[in-house]
């Protein structure tokens, strides 16, 4: 921080916006929210504070010229109330969950910041994830920490299969889109539809899948590249569970990564040992010049294209 200053006021007038951090797998979010504070709080309490409130005093005789005595508050000093900057002073929420079990980009806002992450929620940004997944094996979760439940050949699976597999599977689901539209693919209005842009569904509760692709093959390992909105773990691991049985085998997922909220990149998010004062600071700049950049971030014209059209 003393690149820029060294006064703790400044600084936390300044702690204000959007930052994206990137959360390990193992740790939850309310863990991670913790540690991040604790940071903050450590790194302003270590920078110039603001000194104790004076306490003025009258003393001596009232029949003689009295003293006015100015000394340190000591209901204002550090040593007896306390730091400066307490947990309790931040506001912190993230636009996207990332589970415990996954990885990745986690886009967070701090103190008056927070009313941005509102408006990205409600925008429906489109997330990417990257999933692993191992054929030969189906778990009771559909995860590697689950039970296995049963085993199955793999060799036979080829990457043309997967690839013609993936495409079949992002057609269902694209097809999906236009019914709950109530539209037929085959028109013009469901062409004039899909050229606004993707179709955002209205009920958060309706996962939409937009792109599911085969990235790398190692057999037995695989990884997809999945673009969706209101997702959740279990269906994303029910993707690659059910890419597996269509393959005539089985497969569970062992890597949940989300790469990208928006456009909000894994390449400029903050790793555990980057979550203090001056790596957050710098960051909430970067993101503030990516919103100034694509407003439409903030402010989606067809975030619920879904509930409109169905409604007519």
């Amino acid at each position: 921080m003393n690149k820029w200053t060294k006064d703790a006021s400044l600084a936390w007038n300044l702690l204000n916006g959007v930052f994206i951090l990137y959360k390990p797998p193992g740790i939850h979010y309310l863990n991670v929210r913790k540690t991040i504070i604790q940071n903050l709080c450590r790194d302003l309490n270590q920078m110039e504070v603001r000194p104790p409130n004076k306490y003025i005093s009258i003393e001596g005789p009232t029949t003689k010229e009295m003293d006015v005595i100015v000394r340190d508050s000591y209901a204002d000093d550090p040593l007896v109330v306390g730091p400066r900057y307490v947990v309790e002073d931040f506001k912190l929420f993230s636009a996207n969950f990332v589970s415990q079990e996954s990885s990745g980009v986690m886009v967070c806002g701090v103190n008056h910041g927070t009313r941005l992450i509102h408006k990205l929620k409600d925008a429906k940004l489109t997330k990417f994830y990257k999933l692993k997944g191992i054929f030969g094996q189906a778990r009771h979760n559909d995860f590697a920490t689950g039970r296995i439940v049963e085993k199955s050949t793999w060799k036979k699976i080829k990457r043309f299969n997967i690839d013609n597999m993936c495409a079949s599977m992002q057609a269902s689901h694209q097809k999906k889109m236009f019914e709950l539209c109530g539209i037929d693919m085959q028109t013009q209005a469901a062409y004039e539809l899909a050229i606004k842009g993707p179709i955002r569904p209205a009920d958060p509760r309706v996962p939409m899948v937009y792109n599911i692709k085969c990235i790398d093959f190692k057999p037995p390992e695989f990884t997809l590249e999945i673009v969706a909105i209101n997702e959740t773990d279990e269906h994303l691991k029910a993707i690659v569970a059910e890419l597996g049985y269509r393959l005539h085998s089985t497969a569970y997922c062992s890597q949940i990564q989300c790469t990208q909220f928006g456009l909000f990149h894994v390449k400029d998010s903050l790793l555990s040992k980057h979550w203090d004062l001056q790596s957050i600071m710098s960051n909430i700049s970067l993101c503030r010049k990516i919103l100034q950049e694509n407003p439409f971030m903030l402010n989606q014209e067809h975030a619920h294209l879904v509930q409109k059209t169905a409604e007519q």
